[in-house]
């Protein structure tokens, strides 16, 4: 298939641009993935969907506030730092802007000095890897003088960072949020446990390549970046469970999914399992674990898009954003959510 097989219009205004101010009280599209038919809900209804015995898996990683402003030590020069992945004790690879600042050896001052960085080396695809000094503990630092690294189409700023973590983030290496996950709250949460339905968790640190748009126009050529993910032996218990009673597992989430999908490629079946994964899921994959999925409104023509068309079938997944842009969702991070079931 091709790339521009996958595209919509979309018109700006339905990019949301602040989450809503109760999470639950988002939109819901619920696609029936056998008929293609379509209902309008309220994520609150998502308890409808749920049967007894079913489990739910949820992505419980948090985002670190990696978007750093500051000056070059030398000359005052405002710079940017974006980090990436840890790569050791107080080390991190970054994207620094502009990068002619960041040449080896130079140092940078964020927040009037409580962190100070230095260049130790310029890798060949333009990232820079730099030594943090600091006093306490590097973490705390960051949630006093970091932002959220919001995604390049949101431009209001956000007042609570916490706005863009889910309810249930507990660890911390995402450049991005699950967002998909954003819309439970804890009472919605304790409804789902009420109902009988399992709670499980996975790890996956969501890469800023989430965002990278696919550039080959054939999308089998498309390389996928790689992210680090675990799922606890507890979690690959309860849905080995709850696929012995015949019941449903409902990802929330494409990064869900693919931990999920990962796991169930590299061993066969599901168990507890660390690893990284640069699975690329598109029309023509055969899913081997999950049997539904919830999800945001994806960019078109973006990787993303192409998962949601692979579990949902292209025609329905292209009819169901059309149908959304038609009812006036609100679109990406912030904006409304679909179950495919």
């Amino acid at each position: 298939m091709k790339k521009s097989d996958f595209y919509y219009d979309l018109p700006t205004e339905l990019i949301a641009q602040n989450p809503l101010e109760k999470r639950d009280n988002s939109r819901l599209l619920h696609i029936d993935k056998n008929s293609g038919k379509l209902e309008h809900k309220h994520f609150s209804d998502v308890l409808d969907f749920l049967s007894e015995g079913d489990c739910l898996i949820l992505n419980n990683t948090r985002v670190l506030p990696a978007r750093l402003y500051g000056i070059k030590e030398e000359t005052g020069a405002k710079v940017e730092f974006l980090l990436l992945n840890q790569k050791g004790d107080d080390v991190w690879e970054t994207i620094t802007g502009p990068g002619r600042r960041a040449k080896k050896g130079a140092k940078f001052i964020f927040g009037d000095g409580l962190l100070k960085s230095e260049i130790i080396e310029v890798l060949p695809n333009g990232n820079r890897i730099a030594k943090f000094y600091y006093e306490g503990n590097f973490f705390n630092v960051l949630d006093k003088i970091g932002q959220m690294p919001l995604p390049h189409y949101i431009t209001e700023t956000l007042l609570d960072n916490e706005r863009y973590q889910t309810v249930y983030s507990k660890e911390l290496g995402s450049a991005a949020a699950p967002t998909a996950g954003l819309h439970f709250t804890d009472e919605l949460l304790e409804k789902i446990k009420a109902k009988g339905v399992g709670i499980g968790y996975v790890t996956l640190h969501v890469g800023l390549g989430t965002f990278r748009p696919v550039k080959t126009d054939n999308i089998e050529e498309h390389k996928m970046h790689s992210e680090h993910y675990w799922l606890p032996k507890e979690t690959a218990q309860l849905i080995n469970n709850t696929k012995n009673k015949n019941k449903k597992v409902f990802a929330v989430g494409t990064t869900c999914c693919r931990t999920l999908e990962s796991v169930a490629c590299k061993l066969g079946k599901i168990e507890e399992c660390e690893d990284w994964t640069d699975i690329f899921i598109y029309p023509g994959y055969k899913f081997k674990c999950i049997d539904a999925l919830i999800t945001n409104f994806h960019l078109p023509e973006s990787t993303l898009i192409m998962l949601v068309s692979a579990f949902c079938g292209y025609d329905n997944t292209m009819n169901a954003y059309k149908t959304a842009v038609d009812e006036k969702y609100r679109f990406f991070s912030f904006g409304d959510s679909m179950i495919i079931s």
